[in-house]
């Protein structure tokens, strides 16, 4: 019994790592952490009302994820995504995406296209209410299961990373000012196509609809940071 208590408490601590690493993704695109700061785990768990550890582990996972880098006895630096970087992620995406969105048009059945439209709708509808957590989640799930039906793993393991690098910092304002709408509706658009079996609409839907979204990043990193969307956002 003792050992099953112990894998109890291991499960729970995994998920506790998971939750945090979660609130600090969603507190990096709120533009709450901000790019070049550095941040204490002990300051961070304080307002995440959690202890230190959970938190370092969580900072651990996103440094191997580039979002954040170490700095010895201080905490973890907000890595900067330069507009350099954020050209190569468009412009390796638009070389993965775009062909793959032909390819599924031209072999996923209506079925199955018309299974994802739930969610495509759900990032419209969260666009609208300003929930800019459940847009973007909404986004990911849409993108990553559209491209999933193209039946490769790694191909989608490869766009989860970028999606992940090009995270969109300081997108609050933008969301309360309505400006993510029109990207949200561009998923409809694209499954519509897709549906339709127009395979070279659907490319050149995805190439704008990731142009759009390239427009967005540059946006987002000169707006304001508005409203706190977990409560962190101070300097530790």
């Amino acid at each position: 019994m003792g050992d099953l208590k112990q894998h109890s408490l291991i499960k729970a601590q995994e998920r506790l790592r998971d939750q945090v690493g979660h609130a600090l993704r969603a507190a990096l695109i709120a533009g709450e952490l901000r790019p070049g700061n550095v941040y204490s785990a002990p300051g961070l768990a304080a307002e995440l009302g959690v202890s230190a550890t959970p938190v370092r582990e969580a900072m651990l996972d996103l440094a191997r994820e580039g979002l954040v880098e170490p700095v010895r006895n201080k905490g973890f630096r907000i890595t900067e995504v330069s507009e350099r970087d954020l050209d190569q992620y468009t412009e390796l995406r638009t070389l993965i995406e775009v062909p793959t969105i032909g390819r599924v048009t031209r072999m996923a059945s209506a079925e199955q296209l018309e299974a994802l439209r739930p969610i495509a709708e759900e990032i419209v509808t969260t666009a609208r209410e300003h929930n800019l957590i459940g847009y973007l989640e909404a986004d990911r799930r849409f993108h990553l299961t559209l491209l999933g039906l193209a039946g490769n793993e790694r191909l989608v393991e490869t766009v989860g990373e970028l999606r992940k690098r090009s995270r969109l910092y300081g997108l609050t304002g933008l969301d309360e000012a309505g400006k993510l709408v029109s990207s949200a509706e561009e998923h409809l658009e694209l499954l519509d196509l897709m549906i339709a079996g127009d395979a070279e609409g659907a490319e050149e839907c995805m190439r704008r609809h990731l142009g759009h979204v390239r427009s967005l990043w540059a946006q987002g990193r000169d707006e304001p940071v508005g409203r706190p969307a977990v409560g962190l956002g101070k300097n530790r």
